[in-house]
């Protein structure tokens, strides 16, 4: 089966050629592989699967769905399983959103939620400029790809993103921030800057792809206050850091910001496609069908998502995740004590991150040592062959991250961070000798 997908699927597959498994039963953190193997999976479909796989109360939902003849297929007109979704989902906005906000329904794909929030507020403010951060990901789209970190065709304004570890300022901490708080000031007033007035600012609260790195709360406070002061827009990315996965309902509230918009997908639909935006109705300024598409309307997502978001919201699961994920980054942080290969250990809730560096070599400012993504691979490796399921990310694909799900025991914890350490020691020893001098 594997050889098959590989010679029929595309070359832009991604997870299937660093996971070759063929998975055929999941449960919770658990996947069976076709071949018998067990894994604990703390990829959590890209951070989707807030309850793990399979869980009863999302599986009733749909069953539910199914039996009741409800049509499956309804472009975007109003059923009771799209007004039941909505209802729980306003239920979890931040009040000051939720009292006057208006939801928008995408194509299923976090990426057409993000092309929505830029058109969004390109129809509001009649301006076209977007300020975007490095280091971001905000989907594979072309109007995502240009407000990520990675793009190069650069149609969006760039501004420095905080970062203790790797500060571009070479700081770090609060002053870092402060800096990159003035520069994104200095931006905005500056006539010369070459940058006018955008139609929007987007962030993440947490930079997932780019190496999982939590936004300051204090930073995020600037950005709200510096936006709001210039009658800015400001767009939070919630696709990956929604539904209780930091250690609060959504990510912005360690700050007590309200943004403008807010983009939502993966974990909204409760394993099942789904993608929305929500926004202040002083920005609805769309004619009908500014934004559509076929399938804004997938039913069995929405009896999902709203399962999963109530089940997150009744059993304090966000609150779960800040608590196991604090004691779990400190385990992370006592392992790094004993391996100089472990460059940062960073991360909110259950959004964790471990950057593997390479000791021995030097570092552009002699502080930080390089990234080292060989080990960061060989490492995932091992992990896989201990039943463990991680994904790479940050700038040079570095970062060990792990998302599992919000259900996670501490039993399962335990076992998650047991198998990293050993493949962490495996990799280690398993990695090539360095060089003293020249070979001859």
């Amino acid at each position: 089966m594997l050889r098959r997908q590989a010679q029929r699927e595309s070359a832009a597959r991604t997870y299937a050629r660093s996971l070759p498994i063929v998975p055929v039963r999941a449960r919770g953190l658990t996947i069976e592989g076709a071949d018998g193997r067990r894994y604990l999976d703390c990829l959590s479909g890209a951070g989707t699967l807030a309850l793990g796989h399979n869980h009863p109360v999302v599986l009733e939902a749909i069953r539910k769905v199914l039996d009741s003849g409800a049509p499956l297929h309804v472009l975007d007109l109003a059923t009771p399983v799209k007004d039941a979704f909505v209802t729980e989902l306003f239920a979890t906005l931040p009040a000051e959103l939720a009292a006057d906000a208006r939801i928008q329904f995408c194509g299923p794909a976090g990426t057409d939620a993000v092309e929505a929030a830029l058109k969004l507020v390109r129809t509001a403010t009649g301006r076209r400029g977007i300020l975007a951060f490095s280091g971001a990901y905000h989907g594979m789209t072309t109007g995502a790809l240009d407000a990520s970190g990675g793009a190069t065709d650069v149609r969006v304004a760039r501004l420095p993103y905080p970062r203790t570890y790797r500060c571009p300022f070479g700081v770090g901490g609060e002053r870092g921030a402060e800096l990159a708080a003035r520069w994104t000031e200095t931006v905005l007033d500056d006539p010369k800057s070459g940058i006018p007035r955008p139609a929007g600012m987007i962030l993440e609260p947490v930079q997932g792809e780019g190496g999982v790195i939590p936004a300051p709360d204090d930073w995020l406070r600037r950005m709200r206050k510096i936006t709001e002061a210039r009658s800015i827009p400001l767009i939070a990315d919630e696709i990956q850091t929604g539904v209780g996965r930091t250690g609060a309902f959504w990510a912005v509230e360690h700050s007590g910001v309200v943004p403008d918009v807010m983009v939502l997908s993966k974990a909204i639909g409760g394993s099942l496609p789904l993608a929305v935006i929500v926004y202040r109705s002083a920005l609805d300024a769309w004619e009908p069908g500014a934004h559509a598409g076929t399938f804004r309307g997938n039913q069995l997502a929405m009896a999902a998502g709203a399962a999963t978001l109530a089940f997150v919201r009744e059993n304090k699961l966000a609150d779960r995740a800040g608590t196991l994920g604090a004691r779990m980054l400190g385990q992370l942080q006592g392992l790094a004590a004993a391996h100089p290969s472990i460059g940062d250990v960073r991360g909110r809730g259950l959004m964790i991150g471990v950057e593997l560096v390479d000791p021995e070599a030097g570092g552009d400012d002699d502080l930080t040592p390089p990234p080292d993504p060989e080990l960061a691979l060989a490492v995932q490796r091992h992990c896989l062959d201990r039943g463990l399921i991680v994904e790479l990310g940050g700038r040079h694909n570095a970062v060990v991250r792990l998302l599992p799900p919000l259900t996670l025991t501490d039993e399962q914890a335990a076992a998650v961070l047991d198998r990293f350490a050993d493949a962490l020691a495996a990799a280690e020893r398993a990695r090539p000798p360095r060089h003293s001098g020249p070979s001859h």
